[in-house]
């Protein structure tokens, strides 16, 4: 029986330049912290191999004190063996950067920067597939099938790229067949470079990044807790939360009929700790009247301090506007003519799109403005 932690796509040194920089700090340091919690699981689950399917590093160029705090974080546990593969974001084209990992590597790190097998624990070989550089242009595992092992070793793939079943016209050269495991007698397959938990078959998984860094893979991070019995046997896979901040991404179809800051409410979650380590993005769509989409908008601005990141997405919500949403602006004079003249605009089918939208978006803001006079 040999016990290990799957995990990959640390992306050491990512600076989030996608969101306001008043929320990176933290996201850059959990996910320097995932290290250790990665630790941490190999202890909790009786591992003593933690195996990185590629891009620890978010770059080929990250700063001195990237890799050195990585270095310093792993070697914390002497106990435990780190064993990092190259990925298309810190291929074996940063040259510099893996000659200084293996200079200033503690014993307990090794680097797989060859595609051979090698003897990690008695009976237990690892067939590592460094990526070269960034764009291969070719499946590297394609040498896994024609390794020989002793029958009675366990065999462990590592590779870092995509998965495309055959006869896929999105495939290329470089896709790893999603029956590698089997054409390569591998007891298991540990892959990276998909950000969020995916599985193919019993023996193949993407473990997913440890601490998310985008909406498009949900939740908390993760890694796999894996134990493989016996030559041929099915592996054991189980999932660990490792991430600190959650991302969530929720749709909010709206309709005039409905109550649209209580929909809003029913989607956030509990107050509390939580909120402060949730990155939230509501998409409303659907339709409302301009009271409803003003009090819409007031009622997400207040929510938004509470979360470490909070978008409020409304871009493809229509506004429906009726004489009296006009008289809530004036009666008559200026402000009226204005508020008639946005209107029309933002209606007219002969009005070109983007002049429609701006022309809404005005009549928003002077209903707003007018609005937030008189309260």
């Amino acid at each position: 029986m040999f016990r290990f932690i799957h995990s990959s796509d640390l992306h050491l040194g990512r600076r989030f330049g996608n969101l306001p920089e008043d929320a990176r700090g933290r996201l850059v340091e959990a996910r320097h912290a995932a290290i250790g919690r990665l630790a941490a699981s190999a202890q909790d689950h009786g591992a003593s191999h933690v195996m990185l399917a590629g891009d620890v590093f978010d770059t080929e160029t990250p700063s001195d004190a990237v890799w050195r705090h990585a270095l310093a974080a792993m070697s914390s546990v002497q106990s435990l063996q780190w064993w990092i593969l190259p990925g298309n974001h810190d291929s074996l084209a940063a040259e510099a950067l893996w000659g200084r990992v293996r200079a200033h590597a503690p014993a307990n790190v090794h680097l797989l920067d060859a595609p051979e097998p090698i003897e990690i624990a008695p009976r237990v070989v690892v067939l590592p597939a460094p990526v070269p550089r960034r764009f291969p242009g070719r499946d590297l595992t394609e040498w896994m099938p024609l390794c020989a092992t002793p029958e009675d070793y366990l065999r462990i793939g590592l590779a870092h790229g995509g998965v495309l079943t055959f006869g896929s016209e999105d495939g290329g050269a470089e896709i790893i067949p999603p029956d590698r495991a089997k054409s390569a007698r591998l007891d298991y397959l540990a892959l990276g470079d998909w950000h969020g938990l995916k599985q193919f078959g019993d023996r193949t998984f993407y473990s997913g990044t440890p601490e998310r860094d985008r909406f498009k893979h949900g939740g908390p991070g993760t890694c796999l807790a894996v134990t493989l019995l016996a030559p041929g046997a099915v592996p054991e896979v189980n999932t660990i939360q490792t991430g600190q901040f959650d991302w969530q991404e929720a749709p909010l179809p709206l309709t005039p009929a409905q109550d649209a800051v209580a929909a809003l409410e029913m989607l956030l979650p509990a107050e509390g700790k939580a909120r402060r380590d949730m990155l939230l993005r509501i998409r409303a769509t659907g339709w409302l009247g301009l009271p409803a989409r003003m009090a819409l908008t007031r009622a997400a601005e207040l929510a938004k301090p509470e979360f470490w990141h909070f978008e409020f997405d409304d871009a493809d919500l229509a506004t429906e506007c009726s004489l009296e949403d006009l008289d809530g602006i004036a009666l008559n004079g200026a402000l009226r003519l204005a508020a008639e003249g946005l209107h029309q605009r933002s209606e007219d089918a002969a009005t070109p799109p983007t002049d429609r939208v701006i022309a809404a978006a005005a009549l928003r803001r002077l209903y707003n403005y007018v609005q937030g006079e008189t309260q």
